[in-house]
C-alpha cells in the first residue's frame, strides 16, 4: 500500500470515528441542564446524584485533575521547593533566563513528554469510561429521535452552506477567467505589476465568495432550520470554522490558481499547482474541522480530556501526513528551484534559490513539528494561535516577495534617457545605472532581513514590539533610516553637481565649446567635489552610528602635521599648483615649456602636469620644480622669419616678394582665417657674411604660428625662384692633404658622361679620370664630403672650375 493511499485511509476513519464521538454530543446537548437553586439541600443532593453516577464522578474527577493540572506549582506545606525543580527554586537562586541552553532544552523536552504522556492517559481513561456500566447505561438512554434530528440539522446546515459556496464560486468564474485572460495578454514590461493586481482582484472577490456564503449559512441556520431565530452551537462552530478555512484556502489559491494561469503567483504548471492547492486544502480542512469542530464540542459535551486526545490525535495525524508528503515531493521541488535559479540573474537571487532548494523539506517538518508540539503544550488556544501565526506569516512573505520580485525587475532593467538628455549630460544615465540599482539591491536586503524579523514575531520567537521599546531597539532602527538619508543625499547631490559640471563642460549645450581653463578648473573642481563629499558623508555616517570622531579629527591632524614635516616636497607641488592654476598659466591643451620641456599640457592635477613632447614622450613635471612656465597659447602667436639674399638682389624687390607670398598666404582657405594682422615687415637686420638678412612677423591665432610659417616659407621659395632672387648657401672647399715633399696622391673621380643619340636614346659609358690633388673643386652643402663623392659647383666659381 502507498504511503498517499494510506494517509487517505487514516483521515476517512478518523472522520468516522469523529462523528461517533460527536453523535451522543448532540444528544447531550439536547438534554436540560439542571436549574440552579440557591437552598443548599438540593444542591447537596444533587452533588450526592453525581457521585452516585460513575459516568459524573468520573467526569468530576477529570474536572478537578485537569484544574490542577492548570495550576502553577506551589511550595510544599513547610516552605520546601516543589518536587518539579523549577528554575526559581534551584539550589543556587538561579533565574530562568541565567539557566544553561541545555537545562531549558531539558526541561521544555520534559514538560512536552509529561503533557503527551497525561493526555494519553486521560484519552485512555475518558474512553474507558465511554464503556464502563455507567457509560453503557448513559449510552443506551440517549433519545434516537433528538440524535437524528440535530444530526439533520447539522447537515442540512452543511450542505447548504457548501451549496451556496460553490454556487457563488459558479457566478464569480467568469470574473476569474476575464481578469487571468487581462493578464496574460499583457506587455512583458508590465507582467508582475498586472499579475499583481489581477490577483489582489481575483483574491477580493474570492473573499468576497466566502463571507456571503458564511452570511447565508448564518440566515439559514437561524431562520430555516431548527428553532427559528436561534442559532445553534454545532452551526456556529461549523461556520465560524467555515469562515475560517476558507479564507485560508483562499490565500492558497492566491499562490496555487490551479484553473487559471494568469492568477498564480507562484510560476509552476497547472498539474503542479493543482497537486500542492489540493493537499494544502485537505490538510487545511482535516485540522481546521478537526480543531474548531469536532474538539470543541467534545470538550463542552462529553470530556475535556477527550477533546484534548482526540485533537492530539488529529494533529499527529496530520504531521505524519504533511511530513510523508513533503518527503515524497522533496526532489521535485529541488530540481524545480535549482533550475529556478539556474535561469536567475542576479548572484543572490542564484545563492538563495539554490540554498532553498537543498533545505526546504527540513524547514517545512520543521514548521509542521512546531504545530504539533504546539498542540501538545497550549491544546486550549493551539490552532488559533498556529493558524493566526501561519497567516501571518504567509501575509509577510507574500509581501517581501512582491517587493523583491518587484525591485529584482526594475535592477534588471536599464534606465534610458532621451538623446536630448544624453546629449546634455552624457554620465548622467551610467550614473543613475550604477546608483539605483545598487540602492534598490540594498532596499531588498533590508526587506529581507524586516520579513524574517516579522515572521519570528509572528511566531512568538521575538519579540518586535518590545525590542522597538527599548532604547536599543529605537536607536537601531532611527540610526539605519539617518544613514540610509543621509547616503541618498550624498549620492543626490553628487550626481546633480557632477552633472551640472558636465553640463558645463559638454560643448553642445548651447554655451560653445568652453575655453581650456573652464575645463582644467571644472575638472578639478569635481575631483576635489567627490574627495569632499566621500569625506564629509563618511564622518556624518560615522559620528551618526555612534563613532566619536574627535579623535579621528585631531588624529588626521596629527597625521597631516607628520605628513607636511615630512613631505615638503608633496607640500611644494601642491602650493605651486594652486597658484599656476589660480593665475590661470596654462591650460590643458596648452603648449608650454616647463622644466625645460616643451610639448602640449595633456593633464594637469593638483601637484603635476604631464607634457607630450613633439617625438612623442609623455613627461610628469612635479610643480615644485617649475621656475618658469612659458606658454604659447595666449591670445595670439607670432612667426617670426627671417629671410637671407644674396649681397647683388635687391632689398626692396624681396620685399615686394615677400609681400605677394603673404597676400596669397591669407587668400588660402586652409590658413587664411588664422592671420590676425597684416605682415609686418621689420626691414634688413643683419648683413650677414654671405648674405643680407630681412626679418619680417606674421600675427596668427595662439597655436596656429607654427603651421602659418611653414606654408609661408613655402610661398616665400616659390616666389623667390620666380623672381630669380638668389638665396646664398654656405660653399666647402675640400683638402686631401700632401706628404712633407709638397705632393699627393692624386684624387680619384668618376665622371659620368652621357650623350644622347638623335632619337634621345642615351649613348656612352661612364669614364674614369684623375686629377691633380692640388686641385679645388667647389661642393654643395656645407659640410665636408668623402674625395668620391661628386660635388656640384656654384655658379659664383663657374668660371674657376
Amino acid at each position: 500500500m502507498s504511503i498517499p493511499r494510506l494517509n487517505v485511509r487514516l483521515v476517512r476513519w478518523l472522520a468516522a470515528a469523529l462523528m461517533l464521538i460527536v453523535l451522543p454530543a448532540f444528544a447531550q446537548q439536547g438534554e436540560p441542564a439542571p436549574q440552579e437553586t440557591n437552598s443548599r439541600g438540593p444542591a447537596y443532593a444533587t452533588l450526592a446524584d453525581m457521585l452516585e453516577n460513575e459516568q459524573s464522578r468520573q467526569r468530576l474527577i477529570e474536572e478537578l485533575r485537569s484544574l490542577a493540572s492548570a495550576q502553577p506549582d506551589e511550595a510544599g506545606p513547610a516552605g520546601e521547593p516543589s518536587p518539579t525543580g523549577t528554575a526559581e527554586e534551584a539550589p543556587d537562586q538561579q533565574s530562568a533566563r541565567d539557566l544553561s541552553l541545555a537545562r531549558r532544552l531539558a526541561d521544555t523536552t520534559s514538560a512536552i513528554a509529561g503533557e503527551l504522556s497525561g493526555q494519553l492517559k486521560s484519552l485512555t481513561a475518558a474512553l474507558g469510561g465511554l464503556f464502563t456500566p455507567g457509560g453503557a447505561s448513559l449510552v443506551s438512554g440517549i433519545d434516537i429521535a433528538d440524535i437524528t434530528r440535530t444530526a439533520m440539522n447539522m447537515a442540512l446546515v452543511i450542505v447548504a452552506t457548501f451549496a451556496l459556496f460553490f454556487l457563488l464560486r459558479g457566478l464569480a468564474h467568469p470574473v476569474f477567467n476575464r481578469v487571468s485572460s487581462w493578464t496574460r495578454h499583457g506587455g512583458d514590461r508590465s507582467t508582475l505589476i498586472r499579475t499583481t493586481a489581477a490577483v489582489a482582484m481575483a483574491a477580493i472577490v474570492d473573499v468576497v465568495v466566502v463571507a456571503l456564503s458564511y452570511t447565508g449559512g448564518n440566515l439559514i441556520a437561524t431562520f430555516a432550520i431548527g428553532k427559528s431565530g436561534e442559532l445553534s452551537t454545532q452551526a456556529s462552530l461549523f461556520l465560524n470554522a467555515f469562515l475560517v478555512i476558507e479564507l485560508v484556502k483562499a490565500a492558497i489559491r492566491v499562490l496555487f490558481a490551479s484553473r487559471h494561469e494568469g492568477l498564480r503567483l507562484l510560476p509552476i504548471d497547472a498539474q503542479e499547482a493543482a497537486h500542492w492547492n489540493r493537499w494544502l486544502a485537505i490538510l487545511t480542512g482535516f485540522v481546521g474541522y478537526g480543531m474548531l469542530v469536532a474538539v470543541p464540542l467534545i470538550n463542552a459535551n462529553v470530556s475535556p480530556a477527550l477533546g484534548r486526545g482526540t485533537g492530539l490525535i488529529i494533529m499527529l495525524l496530520a504531521f505524519f501526513y504533511a511530513t510523508a508528503f513533503v518527503l515524497r515531493n522533496r526532489l521535485k521541488l529541488r530540481g524545480a528551484l535549482e533550475n529556478k535559479a539556474a535561469n536567475a540573474s542576479m548572484g543572490a537571487s542564484q545563492f538563495m534559490l539554490r540554498l532553498i532548494a537543498r533545505v526546504w523539506h527540513w524547514l517545512a517538518i520543521a514548521y509542521f513539528l512546531v504545530v504539533l508540539l504546539i498542540s501538545i503544550l497550549r491544546p486550549e488556544d493551539a490552532l488559533p494561535s498556529v493558524m493566526l501565526a501561519t497567516l501571518q506569516t504567509l501575509a509577510i512573505v507574500g509581501v517581501g516577495l512582491l517587493l523583491s520580485g518587484m525591485l529584482t525587475q526594475i535592477i534588471g532593467k536599464r534606465i534610458t534617457l532621451s538623446g536630448d538628455w544624453r546629449r546634455k549630460l552624457p554620465k548622467l544615465e551610467s550614473r543613475l545605472n550604477a546608483y539605483i540599482p545598487t540602492f534598490l539591491k540594498v532596499i531588498r536586503t533590508l526587506i529581507l532581513i524586516a520579513v524574517v524579523m516579522l515572521v519570528l514575531n509572528a511566531w512568538s520567537v521575538f519579540d518586535l514590539a518590545a525590542w522597538y521599546a527599548t532604547e536599543a531597539g529605537y536607536s537601531t532602527i532611527s540610526k539605519l533610516i539617518d544613514v540610509i538619508v543621509i547616503l541618498v543625499v550624498a549620492a543626490a547631490l553628487w550626481i546633480v553637481l557632477a552633472s551640472l559640471i558636465e553640463h558645463r563642460l559638454n560643448a553642445e549645450t548651447g554655451r560653445g565649446e568652453p575655453t581650456a581653463r573652464a575645463k582644467t578648473l571644472l575638472s578639478l573642481f569635481r575631483n576635489a567635489l567627490a574627495i569632499a563629499l566621500i569625506t564629509m558623508t563618511g564622518m556624518i555616517v560615522l559620528a551618526e552610528i555612534g563613532i566619536n570622531i574627535g579623535p579621528l579629527i585631531a588624529g588626521a591632524g596629527v597625521l597631516g602635521l607628520a605628513i607636511g614635516f615630512g613631505a615638503q616636497k608633496l607640500v611644494q607641488d601642491i602650493i605651486t599648483g594652486v597658484f599656476i592654476q589660480v593665475e590661470n598659466a596654462m591650460n590643458t591643451g596648452d603648449v608650454v615649456t616647463v622644466g625645460g620641456i616643451t610639448g602640449t599640457a595633456e593633464r594637469l592635477s593638483i601637484r603635476s602636469v604631464g607634457i607630450r613632447d613633439l617625438s612623442g614622450t609623455y613627461h610628469i613635471v612635479p610643480f615644485s620644480s617649475v621656475d618658469t612656465v612659458s606658454n604659447y597659447m595666449r591670445e595670439f602667436g607670432n612667426h617670426v622669419g627671417e629671410y637671407g639674399i644674396a649681397y647683388r638682389e635687391s632689398i626692396d624687390d624681396a620685399i615686394v616678394q615677400l609681400e605677394q607670398a603673404f597676400e596669397e598666404l591669407k587668400a588660402s582657405e586652409e590658413h587664411g582665417h588664422k592671420l590676425l594682422e597684416p605682415l609686418s615687415v621689420a626691414g634688413v637686420i643683419a648683413l650677414a657674411d654671405s648674405s643680407v638678412n630681412i626679418r619680417v612677423i606674421i600675427k596668427t591665432t595662439p597655436g596656429d604660428q607654427w603651421a602659418v610659417g611653414r606654408a609661408y616659407n613655402r610661398l616665400v621659395k616659390k616666389y623667390f625662384d620666380a623672381a630669380g632672387i638668389e638665396i646664398p648657401f654656405p660653399h666647402t672647399t675640400l683638402y686631401f692633404g700632401q706628404d712633407k715633399n709638397g705632393s699627393a696622391p692624386p684624387a680619384n673621380l668618376r665622371i659620368m658622361q652621357q650623350d644622347f643619340s638623335v632619337d634621345g636614346t642615351p649613348a656612352g659609358q661612364p669614364t674614369q679620370d684623375s686629377l691633380p690633388s692640388s686641385s679645388e673643386q667647389p661642393s654643395r652643402p656645407a659640410s665636408s664630403m668623402p674625395p668620391k663623392e661628386h660635388t656640384q659647383p656654384d655658379r659664383d666659381n663657374d668660371e674657376n672650375t
